[in-house]
C-alpha cells in the first residue's frame, strides 16, 4: 500500500486563501480551512478521499509515545467511521530522523499518507545533521501535547523547587538530571532552565535514559538528583506518594496540571512559571504528510484529522493518556515549526550539542 499513489481530482473552490492568520494555538484549522470546512469535507467524502487506505508511520518503536498517538488515531478513525481502512507502521532510528528519510523519499506526492512527529525530531534531526528537514514535508497538523514535570524522591532533600535550584545555582555540576534521550525535550527544559537561571548550560549534569523505566528506577534509586519527562509518563508514582513532583512545564495562564488524591488544590505542582522561572514548554506532537502531494489531498489530511479531533472517541483518548489537545492546521502548522525549531536549535548549540 505504501507505493499507492491519489488517482483523485478534487474539485474545491478558494482553498487555503490569503486571510490572516490566528494566533499560534488558536483553535484547529486557519481562517480559510474554517470557511471552507463544509465545503472540502463534503469533497473529499464524495470523492471517497476517506474510503481510500491511509498509513500513518511512526517513526520509532513500538509503545512509544509516537506509537501510541499513532494507533490511537488508527483505532479512533476506524470506530468513529471517519477513515476505515488505516494501518500504523514503525520505522525506528535516530529519534525519527531514519523514518522521515524514508518517508521523504518514498512516499512522495501520496496524498494518503500521514507520519506522526513532534518536538523531539525538532531536535533529533539537529543533533543528527540529517539532510532530510522538516522543510521536505507537508505541515498537517500540530495534534496533542503534554507538560513536562520536574519530579525527585518523595524522601529527597530537595522538597521544593526553591530547594533544587538553589542547589543547582551553587554548583551546576553536583546536580543530576535525569531524562530522555541527550537533545530531546526533557534536555532541553533543563537547558531553559539553566539560562533561565543564569547557569551555563555546557555545566548541566544531564544523564539520559533510554525509556522513562530506566529513568525512574534511577530517581527512586538515588542515582540522579532529579528527574524529567511528560506529566504521564510517572503520573502513577506522583499519585502513590513514590515521587514529588516540584513544577510542569505549561504556561502560568494553563495552571497546574490536575492530579487525584492529595496535594496543593489537587495538582501535581505549580508551574515553573507560577515559581518565578521564566520557561514553558509544551512537548507535543503532530502529523505531516509527504512532499509534493496535491493541495486537495493535504486539505482532505487537515478536514479527516479535525473530524477525529472532534469525535467523542478522541476526546476519551485525549483523558485517558492526560494529553492536551493541542490544535493547529496546515499552513499556521508550517509556521509553528519554524519558531519551534528557531527557538530549540539555539538551546542545542549553548548545550554543545549542535555545532
Amino acid at each position: 500500500m505504501r507505493s499507492l499513489r491519489s488517482l483523485m481530482v478534487l474539485l474545491v473552490v478558494g482553498l487555503m486563501g490569503g486571510a490572516a492568520a490566528p494566533a499560534l494555538g488558536a483553535p484547529t484549522a486557519a481562517a480559510p480551512m474554517g470557511r471552507f470546512a463544509l465545503t472540502q469535507e463534503a469533497a473529499c467524502t464524495v470523492d471517497g478521499f476517506a474510503e481510500q487506505p491511509l498509513e500513518i508511520m511512526a517513526p520509532a518503536a513500538p509503545g512509544g509515545g509516537w506509537d501510541t498517538t499513532a494507533r490511537e488515531m488508527q483505532r479512533v478513525l476506524q470506530e468513529a467511521g471517519i477513515a476505515p481502512n488505516v494501518e500504523v507502521y514503525n520505522v525506528e532510528g535516530a529519534g525519527g530522523t531514519v523514518g522521515i528519510a524514508q518517508f521523504v523519499n518514498d512516499e512522495r506526492g501520496n496524498d494518503h499518507q500521514l507520519m506522526m512527529m513532534g518536538l523531539v525530531m525538532v531536535g533529533a534531526l539537529a543533533t543528527n545533521a540529517s539532510e532530510v528537514t522538516l522543510d521536505d514535508v507537508t505541515p498537517v497538523s500540530r495534534l496533542t501535547t503534554e507538560f513536562e514535570v520536574i519530579v525527585v524522591p518523595a524522601d529527597s532533600e530537595y522538597q521544593t523547587l526553591d530547594d533544587l535550584l538553589a542547589a543547582f545555582r551553587a554548583d551546576p555540576t553536583a546536580v543530576s538530571w535525569g531524562g530522555g534521550s541527550a537533545g530531546g525535550t526533557d534536555h532541553v527544559l533543563v537547558g531553559l532552565i539553566a539560562q533561565a537561571e543564569g547557569i551555563d548550560p555546557t555545566q548541566i549534569n544531564y544523564v539520559p535514559f533510554s525509556g522513562g523505566g530506566e529513568a525512574l528506577a534511577a530517581i527512586l534509586g538515588g542515582q540522579v538528583s532529579a528527574g524529567v519527562s511528560g506529566v504521564g509518563e510517572w503520573l502513577a508514582q506522583i499519585e502513590s506518594g513514590e515521587l514529588r513532583a516540584l513544577a510542569v512545564s505549561g504556561t502560568a495562564e494553563s495552571g497546574a496540571t490536575p492530579v487525584a488524591g492529595e496535594g496543593a488544590g489537587g495538582t501535581i505542582a505549580p508551574t515553573l512559571q507560577e515559581q518565578g522561572v521564566d520557561v514553558e514548554l509544551a512537548n507535543w506532537r503532530g502529523l505531516v504528510a509527504p512532499p509534493e502531494i496535491s493541495p486537495e489531498g493535504r486539505d482532505c489530511l487537515v478536514a479527516l484529522v479535525d473530524e477525529m479531533r472532534a469525535s467523542e472517541g478522541w476526546q476519551e483518548t485525549l483523558a485517558n493518556y492526560g494529553w492536551e489537545d493541542y490544535p493547529l492546521s496546515g499552513d499556521q502548522f508550517a509556521t509553528f515549526l519554524t519558531e519551534e525549531r528557531d527557538r530549540v536549535i539555539p538551546i542545542l548549540n549553548a548545550l554543545g550539542l549542535v555545532a
